[in-house]
């Protein structure tokens, strides 16, 4: 592999930066394939739910799927929990942050405050605010978050539920993945995009 000659930033040249450039092309045609290897990792964080933290992430994605939902909802299901293994205390931010270049607004921003709507099933439990949502209640996407955990992720934890296999989901991560980053096309800020459809569910089968 090509090496840069410097050992300060400062001191590269342009051809340093040319070489960094490639490769650095190179190294994100295979995020998806990362992510995918991630999720498999799961399985090794703290779980005491009858299902595995893997199990929880297809079992979402696979609810998703059969309600219709369009592949930024299903991938951002898919993807919610993925940084239970690195980042246990702001999960949610640090998955929105791996979805935010390649996904609808309404997704990234729906995936990074699920934790405070989630809160609302047991929060008083802990105790925790139960009603820590409400300070996030002017935002357009409110409602999607709170149809995104009442259908999908709170629901989720269920042994008896057959789930799609992760393979289902990789050609759909691929393809997020594979978006120009950032694209006004795909970010689309403030369009709202419905959960579920039911003609889409039902050509799914």
């Amino acid at each position: 592999m090509e090496k840069v000659s410097f050992t300060r930033m400062k001191d590269g040249t342009k051809e340093d930066y040319e070489v960094l450039s490639r490769q650095e092309i190179e190294h994100t045609r295979h995020t998806a394939r990362r992510l995918l290897k991630a999720l498999v990792e799961l399985d090794e964080s703290l779980s005491g739910y009858q299902i595995t933290r893997l199990g929880h992430s297809l079992q979402s994605a696979t609810r998703a799927w059969r309600d219709g939902a369009d592949t930024d909802w299903v991938v951002a299901a898919l993807l919610h929990d993925i940084g239970d293994l690195y980042a246990p205390f702001n999960h949610d931010e640090y998955a929105a942050t791996i979805l935010r270049p390649f996904v609808r607004a309404q997704c990234t921003w729906v995936v990074e405050k699920h934790g405070d709507f989630q809160l609302a099933y047991y929060g008083h439990h802990v105790g925790a605010d139960p009603d820590k949502r409400a300070r996030h209640r002017g935002s357009p996407y409110f409602d999607d978050c709170a149809e995104f955990c009442e259908r999908w992720d709170q629901a989720s934890f269920d042994p008896a539920y057959e789930n799609l296999p992760l393979d289902h989901f990789a050609p759909l991560v691929e393809e997020v993945f594979a978006r120009p980053p950032y694209d006004p096309g795909v970010i689309r800020d403030g369009v709202r995009e419905p959960l579920t459809d039911a003609a889409r569910a039902a050509a799914r089968g």
